[in-house]
């Protein structure tokens, strides 16, 4: 069994360390979705959400 849980964070690497999946919304819409460790390693997810 699975369980899914939606997390609101402005601390996206804090979100990103306990997270399985996410999704990266922009204005309302998902723009980046994939296994959380792999956002966290995306230079365009670095570069907006944790400072490069």
């Amino acid at each position: 069994m699975t369980s899914s849980v939606l997390m609101v964070e402005q601390q996206a690497e804090l979100a990103l360390s306990i997270a399985a999946y996410g999704y990266v919304l922009q204005n309302g819409r998902i723009r980046l979705h994939g296994r959380a460790d792999d956002l966290l390693a995306d230079p365009r997810i670095r570069e907006a959400y944790l400072g490069g």
